[in-house]
């Protein structure tokens, strides 16, 4: 409670509550070794080395004729087909001066021969080639450890894994990698007013959605979602929706709405007789005021505000990175603003930072147009659907005109 006569507190800035957020994570969870194809979307908690060079000798890198270069500079020149080099079944034998062999993509280049002539370059007929233009040593052969040879670091560690590094991984001859250990995240709804889909909801209830957008948010970003349900408004069920969570090894526990000071309001009260110890609490955000942050021993608790645009928002802003700072992402923190150009005019704005729901429109050759929607209330979710970014506005930012510089987070980049 504020004193008589003091004035409230400054309402803590988004990046310093980001900064607390994300110092809980500093160190990533433990490391396991998973199989390659289920390794995608995993972060690498160790640097990968190659197990082998590829290709592993020289390889044709095309259909043709594998001979020696010297016996290519005169053409027409007929050579004597003396084998056959095909991808998995090399011609062991040697290619002698005046001598071919025949050849396919991926091949081994046999002993003796130093370039690959293609075939639309060559006619074959009764045991003989007869090559028609002639090439330079080296010409049409991928050397051995073109690609990579064995030892050398690949893929390092914070990598997250996306089709073309498991490929790599593959070719690198690992069947198993070194990952960080999937986040556990609780999330619990809170309400007495709050039914789940598919219930017929009583006069004064409404259906819950924000821990359906918060688990799939947190499974985007990396993590394994708990659902805990539904707590009505009362500190034994709060109590022993907290307890499941830590009973779960929950590495966060995001709670969901009555983190203010009503007098129905119990979670921060709830958290507190866990033994949360209290971050913060109230950050200048808009939407999302009344965030909560602190740690009931080694589990994060990020309390959202009730209101689903304010709580999505929250999630994009502070989940996400925390989810992916305890999977060992180096990139966690970073800022996922990108430039746009306003579409209509705006006021100036008050001491919170502003994240306004806004449409964006492609420009040819230019930055894309954010316009914002009508209506910015903290609980439309069609409105907040129907956008496709969040225009960014500083806290005592000045009126901005049309055609202004912005900046926005697509909610492309988060799948949300």
């Amino acid at each position: 409670m504020i004193p008589q006569g003091s004035a409230p507190a400054a309402l803590m800035p988004v990046d310093e509550a980001l900064r607390r957020v994300l110092a809980t994570a500093a160190t990533p969870l433990e490391t396991e070794m998973i199989a390659l194809a289920q390794a995608r979307g995993r972060t690498l908690s160790q640097d990968l080395s190659a197990m082998r060079t590829q290709p592993p000798s020289a390889v044709s890198a095309m259909d043709g004729y594998a001979l020696r270069a010297a016996d290519s500079v005169q053409t027409p020149a007929s050579l004597r087909l003396v084998g056959e080099s095909a991808a998995g079944r090399g011609f062991a034998g040697l290619v002698g001066p005046g001598e071919a062999a025949r050849i396919f993509t991926g091949a081994p280049v046999p002993a003796g021969a130093d370039v690959v002539i293609m075939q639309e370059n060559a006619r074959a007929a009764g045991g003989y080639v007869v090559i028609l233009q002639g090439e330079r040593a080296g010409r049409n052969i991928r050397a051995a450890g073109l690609d990579f040879r064995a030892g050398e670091v690949l893929l390092r560690q914070g990598t997250r894994l996306g089709a073309r590094h498991l490929g790599l991984a593959a070719a690198m001859n690992h069947a198993l990698l070194p990952v960080t250990r999937k986040p556990r995240v609780a999330i619990l709804a809170t309400g007495d007013e709050l039914v789940l889909p598919g219930t017929e909801p009583g006069p004064s209830q409404i259906v819950t959605s924000n821990s359906f957008a918060l688990a799939a948010m947190i499974e985007a970003a990396g993590g394994d979602s708990i659902d805990l349900g539904i707590a009505g408004d009362s500190l034994p069920a709060l109590s022993a929706a907290i307890s499941r969570a830590q009973a779960q090894a929950a590495d966060v526990l995001v709670t969901l709405g009555g983190a203010s000071v009503g007098d129905h309001d119990l979670v921060q009260k709830a958290l507190a007789l866990a033994g949360m110890a209290l971050e913060f609490w109230k950050i200048a955000l808009r939407p999302g005021k009344p965030l909560m942050h602190g740690r009931i021993g080694p589990m994060r608790v990020l309390g959202l505000p009730g209101n689903p645009v304010s709580a999505i928002v929250c999630g994009l802003l502070f989940g996400v990175p925390l989810v992916r700072a305890l999977s060992g992402d180096p990139q966690a923190g970073d800022d996922p603003a990108q430039p746009a150009v306003l579409g209509a005019d705006l006021p100036a704005n008050d001491t919170r930072r502003d994240y306004m729901r806004a449409r964006l429109t492609p420009c040819a050759g230019s930055l894309p147009l954010a316009t914002p929607e009508n209506r910015q209330d903290s609980s439309m979710l069609r409105v907040l659907t129907q956008a496709e970014c969040l225009i960014i506005r500083e806290p005592h930012a000045p009126a901005a005109r049309q055609g202004e510089a912005v900046r926005i987070i697509d909610f492309s980049r988060f799948q949300a």
